[in-house]
């Protein structure tokens, strides 16, 4: 085998865009969302607040912000990544996390992992979004 030689595709090649949304605070180290072909990868989330329900509105507001960029909308996540500092405060939230999440997202639940953290970039955050969305094809 030949390791100099390109390598053959089956299909066009992507080509990645960053989105960085104007009503989001600007980025630094990261981008709000990468979108390659229908494919968008929005980086993780946290938004302020006392409790760790607010932060998750807040943060989901950011998140579908980001996306909206890039030209989603909620029905087309197709994955979430709840990152959160306090497992059990989350469980305890759940009612008014639903609450938050038909109002944010409908009745859309895309396939989800909530993970336990010892810390968040932002010493303040107890919840942090990151997700993967596929676009329709236009």
């Amino acid at each position: 085998m030949d390791c100099g030689a390109a390598a053959e595709l089956d299909g066009p090649v992507s080509r990645a865009r960053v989105v960085n949304a104007p009503a989001l605070p600007p980025p630094s180290g990261f981008s709000h969302a990468v979108a390659a072909n229908e494919t968008v990868y929005l980086a993780g989330q946290i938004g302020t607040g006392e409790t760790l329900a607010e932060q998750f509105d807040a943060a989901a507001a950011n998140l579908l912000t980001a996306l909206a960029a890039a030209g989603g909308q909620p029905r087309d996540l197709v994955s979430l990544q709840v990152f959160t500092t306090d497992v059990a405060e989350y469980k305890r939230s759940l009612t008014a996390l639903a609450h938050i999440w038909r109002r944010r997202f409908g009745h859309h639940y895309p396939a989800m992992g909530l993970f336990g953290v010892s810390e968040l970039y932002v010493a303040e955050a107890q919840v942090e979004l990151m997700g993967v969305a596929v676009l329709e094809r236009t």
